[in-house]
């Protein structure tokens, strides 16, 4: 077990003997009585307001007690009034229905909702209530009828925010984790497609999906996220970041080790190639794992262009400008002189003249009031954010520049190097490199190019040594695997990726071979309706 969860389960303390006593309660049977058991139910959920109770009668000449319990607002009201009410208070005396046989003959003839189940404690009656279920409790029986009527507005499928594409499906996850389960099973529709559910948060109860292919995914990797799933021991999840935070290899590391995406194409493309998705109830975003660094530069757009296209806008995002292109002025500037031209330097020269600060502090500077600008028009509402960034910077940029505080070469290293930043696909790849930036600025004002280099040689020696579920997080480049590297920094032809990333999937071969396109030639097609025309006039 990882020493992480040997820490975590450390801090959990044992509950009080008072909260012990409280659970075996809660795990007792339920009563005879359904008095007893409405009761109890309000008790244990504070006589809460949107708890709802429909009292009836059902058998012959009316004389079982029934009542329905739910919570309005997560339920599917149209089909507890037509399917369980209608079908209970209409159709019930067509049956001789007792205390003994009540429930059993409930669920087989006049209950027309799919997904029933029984439930014989206070655990699993409260779980099913609060998940949406419907509880049918009838008089003299000591157990509970729970329906699935799961409901309740939920937002609806639309574009991606996060992860646009020009050519490629528009739709994106919601917050409904059955939606989103759904929309991948659209795409992938093999029976191999296998689905793990568990709940986790003592408090929140969210629902935890595993999916991967079974015969694809590596069984090695999915045991290890089911076991590091179940050692979770938190009162709430609320979104799959706490997941992504309790579950990675590594955390003193400003790289993401688990990739997320809210594009349902994504993760039918990722199942395909081996990997495994998690998906939490109440977020758009689902997790993948393992990950690895170049995943984090692919788009989904580079599958559905053409391998030359794909190939050199990948190289776009992958180019080093956002990452080191203000500490290369820094250094320049500084130290290394006769590496410009004696034009440009003597221009670059002028421009500084004014300036009161070193290189260093102009850059550190500007970098800063550009990430305040940029989180505050995230944070602001839509209407007025893009504004007050764009007219935030512009200002503040050419103030600063009148004011003789910083250079207009580094306004327009910084601008380059903030417009570089959002060609990257993935969101928190791109505020990881935001990070490291500045360590590249101090390097290079304390060694210059030296320092560049060193601060670039210690991450790469920092990326080589992490671990995505014990996958190298730089496969396939380190260690370099030459019969993976046809979907890296570029994107061969469909038909040469015959087979799966190796150290992910136990199903090496992707598809048959003699897969190259062998359009006929013109001459040859020339030739066949000439041949064709003369049997025609013949």
């Amino acid at each position: 077990m990882p020493s992480f969860f040997k820490n975590q389960q450390s801090k959990n303390k044992l509950p009080p003997q008072s909260d012990q006593t409280s659970s075996e309660q809660t795990a007792s049977s339920l009563k005879n009585l359904l008095s007893e058991n409405l009761t109890l139910i309000k008790e244990k959920t504070g006589n809460s307001s949107d708890i709802v109770i429909r009292h009836f009668k059902i058998g012959v000449n009316n004389s079982l007690a029934a009542a329905i319990v739910y919570i309005e607002g997560i339920v599917d009201n149209q089909a507890i009034q037509d399917y369980l009410l209608q079908s209970l208070m209409k159709d019930n005396q067509k049956n001789d229905l007792n205390d003994q046989n009540a429930l059993e003959l409930i669920s087989e003839d006049i209950v027309t909702i799919g997904n029933v189940s029984f439930a014989d404690n206070w655990n699993d009656l409260l779980s099913s209530l609060m998940s949406g279920d419907s509880l049918l409790i009838v008089d003299g029986i000591n157990r509970v009828l729970s329906v699935s009527t799961q409901g309740g507005e939920k937002r609806a499928i639309s574009e991606s925010t996060t992860q646009m594409v020009v050519r490629g499906p528009k739709g994106a996850f919601t917050e409904s984790i059955g939606t989103n389960l759904a929309m991948v099973r659209r795409i992938i529709k093999t029976s191999d497609l296998w689905l793990e559910s568990m709940k986790i948060g003592r408090v929140t109860k969210t629902d935890v999906t595993l999916m991967y292919i079974h015969g694809i995914a590596n069984d090695k990797v999915v045991k290890e996220i089911r076991k590091r799933l179940k050692n979770i021991d938190i009162d709430s999840i609320l979104e799959s970041g706490y997941v992504e935070q309790l579950i990675e290899d590594q955390t003193v590391t400003p790289f993401p080790t688990i990739y997320n995406t809210e594009r349902p194409d994504v993760v039918a493309g990722n199942l395909l190639e081996g990997r495994i998705a998690i998906f939490v109830d109440g977020t758009p975003f689902v997790l993948i794992a393992p990950a690895l660094f170049i995943q984090f530069f692919q788009s989904a757009e580079d599958y559905y262009a053409r391998f030359d296209i794909a190939t050199s806008i990948r190289l776009l995002r992958v180019f080093m400008i956002s990452l080191i292109a203000p500490a290369t002025y820094v250094a320049v500037t500084t130290f290394h002189q006769e590496m410009v031209p004696t034009t440009l330097i003597v221009a670059l020269a002028a421009q500084r003249e004014s300036v009161p600060f070193p290189a260093f502090v102009e850059a550190f500077f500007m970098e800063v009031t550009f990430e305040i600008l940029r989180e505050a028009g995230i944070r602001l509402p839509k209407a007025i954010g893009s504004a007050v960034s764009i007219v935030g910077a512009l200002v503040i940029g050419q103030a600063a520049v009148q004011a003789g505080i910083v250079s207009p070469a580094m306004v327009i290293i910084v601008s380059i190097t903030a417009i570089a930043s959002f060609a990257t696909p993935s969101f928190d790849m791109a505020i990881s490199a935001r990070l490291i930036r500045f360590l590249f600025i101090l390097g290079a004002a304390t060694f210059g190019f030296y320092g560049i280099i060193l601060i670039l040689l210690m991450g790469v020696g920092h990326l080589c040594s992490l671990r995505s579920f014990g996958v190298p997080y730089m496969t396939p480049l380190a260690p370099f695997i030459p019969a993976s590297n046809e979907d890296t920094l570029l994107r061969l032809p469909w038909w040469t990726m015959r087979r799966r990333p190796k150290l992910i999937s136990d199903n090496k071969v992707r598809q048959s071979k003699h897969q190259k396109p062998e359009p006929p030639s013109s001459r040859g097609m020339v030739n066949q309706e000439m041949e064709e025309d003369d049997q025609n006039e013949t």
